[in-house]
């Protein structure tokens, strides 16, 4: 992979456009609910992606008027890159995905479960700055139960790529509804975004907040139940 030609796919994007880019960022507009990877996003390895990463960030730094021979910076494009891949981007990487055991319900319970407060780091696609936020899951066994520590798993695989707040949800609902096989699951996520709060309107009060509800969950019943719990 030539560093020239991703220059020359960015410059030829049609979302380079300085309108296009300041809509779909300040508007937080979502284009799918899969998260948008090229066919060949792995077509090299791990280590030869930081290698470039350092490279390139080098050269923004450099672009910026900072001296990279200094001390404090030298390091910084190696640090950058190692953080990107391993760490708050480590979500885009399948081979990540945490691995799920099922139990069977033998204490017969048929109420909702609901972990929340589930903290998570996420990134905002659009200027990749954080997303700060706890995520609330619910769910209705259908005869098999999950670890508990495998729904703060899933939501931090997911939430460590970059994102939007509603697709983030989404892929966390439709996950656990897989993954239970039941259509009874809910997740409410209420997160700050540093893109509001840090730059453009510089809010730093708002919190936006987004829910799946899944099957019997799509009742206001459920509903007010499930808020009760969290609130509580």
């Amino acid at each position: 992979m030539k560093t020239e030609n991703l220059t020359s796919e960015f410059v030829n994007n049609q979302y380079t456009d300085s309108y296009l880019v300041d809509e779909i960022g300040d508007e937080h507009i979502m284009t799918s609910v899969d998260t948008p990877l090229k066919d060949n996003a792995f077509d090299i390895t791990d280590e030869e992606k930081k290698d470039l990463i350092a490279m390139l960030f080098a050269e923004i730094m450099d672009v910026m008027g900072l001296d990279l021979t200094d001390d404090s910076l030298k390091g910084t494009p190696k640090r950058v890159a190692k953080m990107y891949i391993d760490e708050i981007f480590s979500g885009l990487n399948p081979n990540n995905k945490p691995s799920i055991g099922l139990f069977e319900n033998k204490y017969k319970y048929n109420q909702m479960l609901v972990e929340k407060n589930i903290s998570f780091y996420s990134n905002c696609e659009h200027h990749f700055v954080p997303i700060i936020g706890k995520a609330h899951v619910a769910y209705i066994s259908s005869g098999k139960v999950i670890g508990l520590s495998k729904l703060n798993r899933i939501v931090q695989y997911y939430a460590k790529r970059p994102q939007v707040q509603e697709r983030l949800t989404t892929q966390i609902g439709n996950e656990l509804k897989e993954i239970l096989d039941t259509e009874n699951v809910a997740v409410i996520i209420e997160a700050k975004h540093l893109c509001v709060s840090s730059r453009g309107i510089q809010d730093d009060t708002s919190t936006t907040v987004t829910a799946f509800y899944g099957g019997v969950f799509n009742t206001p019943e459920k509903i007010t139940e499930l808020q009760q719990y969290i609130n509580q």
